[in-house]
Formats: structure tokens, sequence, C-alpha cells
């Protein structure tokens, strides 16, 4: 006979109940079992974007915590805390907190420096990860939305580093903010509009850091976390993408399971990049407020500069010439204009740079297999390109410490920029794709003829050779994987009736960029199997 100690014995532990009744009504175990049995393949070059997640995280812990101590107000009021240099300036109530946090608050510029050096290698990471991303092919079908969402993100954490940075209200990032004021009122005809909208009247106004404030810690963090939801859920839907190797194919991924040892690998990762970070902070100083004093608009900081990541927007803005067009009574300041224009439209380009591939390849297939950078040139020349557009309008952002840190004239770094804005983009296309055809040819070598052991042998006859190791399956495999693709023609104009078929201006466009991408000299054929054949069966092979 059973007693009742017997069946509370019997009962499922408390746990256990919880999840059966939670399951039992969200259904969560289905979801759950399949989420902790997916696969993630193991390479170094996928935990870059774990670092731009890790450090997401990072900013959004440290944020909550500064929060709790910062004044958002523009109210003025005379300074007594701690920091003796500063007693009795009279500064706004947003620059007085950011010296509280810094030098009265326990740990608070730790927790400071923390969440301005995330941000940056937030950013970083971001960009990093992104141009993995683009040299692989990564964004490829059916992953062009994902590509999408990671633009996003990278285009919001610009706009909230530059919210960010102008709230302490220092005199660095009030000279920041100024010239974003500079900008907007390049824009004909609505720019001065916008400008009083932004900042509630004439610059500075006494509403612009609530308004950062409120646009920086809820409005654009808010739309990011959902991104990053968004693109972590395209992930786990769409499967991880894998380099090519023996066994993997479009239809398979090869790795580790979610659960145990990706989580354990990535929770490990995700303290070591907060070491990381907490290591740089407390070693490396970062926007010192305090020695650069509070904003007036009567004074600019001396090597006034930028966060890097938009530092090519002002090098845009520095080396343009002044131009300037007067119609209809009013005045076009083209010289900030233009650039304003050129810099979204650059951006434009690179989210929709995966249609634009589509469209010109044909190709609508899936993918699952990354590319080697080698084995898509002229993608690659495209990127660098643009890495190194990138890096020249860097250069002239920061024309002026240039100038001083190597005895420099201005003027003449300035031309230089001008110069490479066109110049270096080509020469850097044309050198990468060199590069990667040279590349290519000397995978076809390994290929045909082995690795060089560096071991000389002396034939019968009196030659010297150096003997070639043949390649294992598994190497062969990843340089021969990849699929060379044709490109695109017209095909024939007159049909089987005589009548003259059309061609459109679009796809006469699209044969031509598909013949510079696949056409003759853009990629170097892969060795037949008859060719490896003969070369290992004994004919001229070593």
């Amino acid at each position: 006979m059973s007693t009742a100690s017997d069946e509370k014995s019997r009962q499922a532990p408390a746990g256990e109940r919880v999840a059966n009744w939670a399951d039992g009504r969200l259904g969560i175990y289905g979801a759950a079992k399949g989420m902790v049995r997916k696969v993630f393949p193991d390479h170094w070059s996928f935990m870059l974007g774990e670092i731009a997640l890790w450090s997401f995280v990072v900013i959004i812990l440290t944020g909550v915590y500064l929060t709790l101590f910062f004044h958002p107000s523009m109210n003025e009021v005379v300074y007594e805390g701690s920091y003796v240099p500063m007693q009795g300036v009279r500064m706004t109530e947003a620059y007085a907190s950011t010296l509280d946090i810094s030098f009265d608050v326990r740990g608070g510029l730790l927790i400071r420096q923390i969440h301005h050096w995330a941000a940056l290698i937030f950013v970083a990471a971001m960009l990093v990860h992104m141009m993995r991303v683009f040299f692989t092919g990564a964004f490829r079908k059916p992953r062009e939305i994902n590509w999408v969402f990671g633009f996003l993100l990278f285009v919001l954490a610009l706009f909230t580093g530059l919210t960010g940075y102008s709230l302490p209200d220092d005199l660095l990032s009030g000279t920041g903010v100024r010239f974003a004021q500079g900008a907007i009122l390049s824009t004909p005809i609505v720019g001065t509009y916008i400008s009083m909208f932004l900042f509630g009247g004439e610059f500075p106004g006494h509403d612009i850091v609530a308004r950062f404030y409120s646009i920086h810690i809820l409005l654009l963090p808010g739309i990011m976390l959902g991104l990053v939801v968004a693109h972590l859920i395209l992930v786990f839907y769409h499967k991880h993408t894998q380099f090519a190797g023996p066994g993997k194919t479009n239809n398979n991924v090869i790795g580790a399971p979610f659960m145990p040892i990706y989580m354990a690998k990535a929770g490990g990762f995700f303290f070591l990049v907060f070491g990381v970070i907490a290591i740089i902070s407390a070693i490396a100083t970062i926007n010192p407020v305090w020695a650069i004093g509070p904003y007036r608009p009567d004074q600019v900081s001396t090597g006034a500069q930028p966060d890097w990541y938009l530092g090519f927007s002002e090098g845009l803005i520095r080396v343009m010439p002044g131009w300037e067009l007067n119609v209809w009574g009013h005045t076009f300041v083209l010289g900030v204009f233009i650039p304003l224009m050129i810099f979204p439209m650059v951006l434009v380009v690179l989210a929709v740079y995966p249609f634009i591939e589509s469209w010109v390849t044909g190709d609508k297939r899936e993918h699952h297999i990354l590319d080697r950078p080698r084995n898509a040139p002229t993608r690659t020349g495209v990127g660098v390109a643009w890495l190194t557009w990138y890096f020249v309008m860097l250069i002239g952002g920061g024309n002026d410490i240039w100038a001083t840190h190597f005895h420099l004239s201005i003027n003449t770094i300035t031309w230089f920029v001008r110069i490479a804005f066109f110049v270096a983009p080509v020469v850097a296309f044309v050198v990468t794709k060199r590069i990667c055809l040279g590349l290519q040819r000397r995978d076809a070598e390994k290929v045909l003829h082995g690795r060089e052991s560096g071991i000389i042998k002396r034939l019968p006859h009196g030659e010297f050779i150096e003997v070639h190791e043949p390649l294992d399956q598994s190497a062969l495999h990843t340089l021969t994987a990849h699929e060379q693709y044709k490109p695109a023609e017209i095909g024939p104009t007159v049909d089987e009736n005589g009548v003259v078929r059309k061609t459109s201006p679009a796809e006469k466009l699209r044969v031509k960029l598909s013949k510079g991408y696949y056409g003759e000299g853009s990629q170097i054929p892969k060795p037949t199997a008859e060719e490896y054949n003969e070369i290992t069966s004994g004919h001229g092979h070593h």
C-alpha cells in the first residue's frame, strides 16, 4: 500500500515541473531542442561578430550605471566639486555631473572609460566583421536582409557615438556639435529650419544635451537592440556559413553544437572581451573632459578631432573647395553640401551591394559555402578600394594633426587627399586584383605540382631538381572547391523567325559588368582532372 510520502517522493523535481508547465503553455521545448542542437563551425574569423556583440553588451551594462549619475541639463551652475582646477568655474550641469562621475563617484571614471572604449571597439569590430562578410561572399542569398540589418547597425552606431560623446558638453564635444550644425545649415532652404528645430533656437540653445540624451539612451539603443535580435534570429534560421573543406556542402554544417560546447566558448569569450576592455580602460585615458574644459561658443579646442569612425566624413568637408552658389536669393554652400551628399551615397552603395552583385552575376542560388577572397578578385578589389578611400578621407579629417606631427604643409596634405580621393581607390583595386590572380596561379601550381619541400635532388644525368610533395586530399579540396562562373551574354539578337529582339540598356550594362567580374583576366582557370592525372602519373612530375 502506497503512502502520501511515497507519492511525494515519486514527484518530479520542482525545476522539471516548472519546465513542464511552461512547455505546455508556450511550446518552448521544441524550439529549445532545435536551438541546442544547432551546429556552429569553428573558425577564428567568426569571432569578429562576437566581439561586436559582447562589446555592445558591455556598452549597455556600463551605460545603465552612468545614467544613475549623469544630469542631462544645460542649466549653468558653479562647480564646487573635488577637482580643484575647476572649482568656481561656471559650467552646465551636464559637464559638472561628468566631473562628479569622474572624481566623486566610486568607480565612475573606470566605468566612463570602459563605456567609451567599448563603443570604439564595437564600431571597429562591426566594420571588420562586415568586411569579413563582404570579402567571403557571406552576404549572398539568403543573407541579403541580414547584411542590410548589419549595415543599419553600423550606421546607427555612428550616430549613437556622435550623440554619446556630445553629452558631457565639454569643449571638444561642443566643437563637434558645432561642426554637425554647420553641415545641417548647408542643406539648401530647409537647413536653417532643421537647425532651429534640433537645437530649440539659435545654436547652442538649451535643449540639445537633453535631446541627445533621450536619443542616446532610448531611441537608438532600442532600435539597435531590435536589429541585433533580428540579426541573430536570421543567423539561426539560415544556419551558419562555413569555409570549403572535405565533407562540407551547401546542405550541411560541420562544427560544434550550440549547447554546451559553443555556448561555453561564447560565455568565456564574453568575459575575455570584457576583461580586455577593462584593462585598456584602466591603463589608457580616453576623453579626459577635465583637461579640456566646458564648452563655450566663442572657443575651439586645439587639435579637435572626432572619433575615428566619423573622421572620414569630416575629411570630405575639410578637403572640399569652398564653393558657393547664389541662386534666387539663396546661398548654396557646395563646399559642405556636396560632401554631405557623397557620404550617405557611398554608404547606400555599400548597403545594396549584395543586390547589385546578384543582378550582375545572375546568381539566384543559395550559398552557404564561403569564398576565399582570392577567388573573387573583382569583389575583393572593390572592398579594398572602399577601405582605401575610407582611410584617405580619414587622413583628410586629421590634416591639421598630420601637419603638426610630421612638420608638413597643411595645404600639401589637403591637395594630396584631393588627388588620392580619385586615384588611390583605382590603384588599390588594380593592385588587389592582380595579387588575387597571382594567388590563384600559385594555388593552381600547388594542385598540379605539389608543395615545395626544400629538398634538392640530383638526377642521374646531372640535373638538380627540387622535390615537390603532393598535397593531401583535404588541401586539394580547399584549393579546387570554388566555382568558376561564366560571364553573362546577350545571346542572339534575332530569333528563329528573323524578328529582331530589342536589348535594353540595363541588360547591356549587366553583361559588361558581368564580364568585368568573370571575364577573361578576372579569374584563373582551375586545373582540370585530366591535367592533374597527367602530371601525377609521372609525366614531367618530380
